[in-house]
């Protein structure tokens, strides 16, 4: 049996919480016609009332912090956020800093992790599909919770 596809185009946020802009370069590249993230139906937007999926790039600092859990509360359920880049992942070279807090699940809960220094397109893109699947999941679960479903 066939797996259901999503019922709308999935909606992505990127958002860089303190990076170096390597993992942007990268996530960037992902949108042109080379690696073309967008045959997966993927729509990158800038509005969080939109976004299904929030891709963030760099660790959490304090400055970021509130901003990063601002983003995610805006955001409809059912969400997933991919963490990209060893920075979004564990806080990575400047994790021992005094003004980064770490990675990205310090803050906010994170569904796909995409290490690397920087994260290759392939990689971004395959982390973005794994999280496809993952918003699959919680839309089925979210819809049976609406239904009144265990």
């Amino acid at each position: 049996m066939a797996k259901a596809k999503l019922a709308k185009s999935p909606w992505m946020l990127h958002y860089d919480g303190s990076s170096c802009n390597g993992c942007d370069i990268e996530v960037l590249a992902c949108t042109t016609p080379k690696y073309d993230i967008e045959r997966f139906g993927i729509i990158n937007t800038g509005d969080p009332f939109q976004a299904d999926i929030l891709l963030i790039t760099g660790g959490v600092n304090h400055q970021s912090e509130s901003v990063i859990r601002q983003i995610y509360s805006q955001m409809p359920e059912p969400k997933v956020v991919v963490a990209v880049g060893i920075c979004a992942c564990t806080g990575g070279v400047f994790k021992d800093c005094y003004n980064i807090k770490g990675g990205i699940d310090t803050v906010i809960p994170v569904d796909v992790y995409v290490p690397g220094c920087a994260a290759r397109p392939q990689a971004i893109i395959d982390g973005v599909v794994k999280a496809l699947a993952a918003l699959q999941q919680k839309r089925e679960a979210w819809a049976g919770r609406r239904r009144g479903e265990a």
